[in-house]
């Protein structure tokens, strides 16, 4: 079964610097880390404050999942949590 994002929430540490979201795998909840140097990539004229990063990160969420499936899908060890870096763009 490939990982699923049905739960929309996400929020932002702003003591990490990274927008939280949750993806699962059957009843296993994962969760994923998005840094803000990734969403810079995706999109280079948010605002940087809280509400531009939750803003870049809603506005590329699919290409974010997709990305996150993909990183899943190849740890054969099946972490519970993962960060999501500019490089993974």
């Amino acid at each position: 079964m490939k990982l699923s994002f049905p739960n929309q929430s996400r929020s932002f540490d702003d003591s990490k610097n990274r927008v939280c979201f949750w993806g699962y795998d059957k009843t296993i909840e994962v969760t994923f880390f998005v840094d803000v140097g990734a969403l810079k990539r995706l999109c280079p004229k948010l605002n940087e404050a809280e509400a531009g990063y939750l803003q870049a990160f809603d506005s590329v969420r699919t290409k974010i999942e997709k990305v996150a499936g993909n990183i899943y899908e190849r740890d054969k060890t099946r972490a519970f949590s993962y960060i999501l870096s500019a490089r993974d763009f």
